[in-house]
C-alpha cells in the first residue's frame, strides 16, 4: 500500500471506515486496513471526519498522525505475508512469540520500519534492507 498523494491516500482510509460502518463488503486490502482501523479506536473520529484528509500532525507538537501510523502496521503486515525482506517474517514470528503483546510487537517493529524510511528519505537515497533487517534484529 503505497501513495505519493496524501490526500488520496488517507481518502482509502475514511472510504474503508464508512464501508466498515455500512457492513459493505471489503476487498482484501480493506479488510487488512478494517483490522488495523479496529486496533486503533483512538482514530475514530479522524476516519469520520473529511476534515481529517487537510489535517496536519506535527510530532513537534506531540501529535502522532494517525493515517501514518496505520498505514506502517499494513506495510508491515503486507512485507510478512510476502516475507519481503527475506527473514521479516520469521524475525516477527520470533519477536511476537516473545512477546504477550502482538500489537506492540509490531509496534516496535514499526519503529524500526519509520526509521529506515527517515533515514532515506533524508539521504536521499533508496532504503535498505540491511539496515532494517539489522534494526528488527536488535529488537529480538
Amino acid at each position: 500500500m503505497y501513495s505519493q498523494d496524501r490526500q488520496q491516500m488517507r481518502q482509502v482510509f475514511l472510504e474503508v471506515r464508512k464501508k466498515q460502518r455500512a457492513k459493505e463488503p471489503l476487498s482484501p486490502l480493506e479488510a487488512l486496513m478494517e483490522k488495523v482501523i479496529d486496533q486503533h479506536p483512538e482514530y475514530h473520529p479522524f476516519l469520520d471526519h473529511e476534515e481529517s484528509l487537510q489535517q496536519e500532525f506535527s510530532s513537534q507538537n506531540g501529535q502522532e498522525n494517525p493515517f501514518l501510523h496505520m498505514a506502517l502496521h499494513i506495510s508491515l503486515q503486507e512485507q510478512i505475508q510476502v516475507d519481503r525482506p527475506p527473514g521479516i517474517r520469521k524475525t516477527y514470528q520470533m519477536l511476537v512469540a516473545r512477546s504477550p503483546d502482538l500489537h506492540q510487537a509490531e509496534h516496535r517493529m514499526m519503529e524500526c520500519l519509520a526509521q529506515m524510511l527517515w533515514q532515506a528519505q533524508s539521504s536521499g537515497s533508496p532504503p535498505s534492507e540491511e539496515t532494517y533487517l539489522d534494526c528488527l534484529r536488535r529488537l529480538l
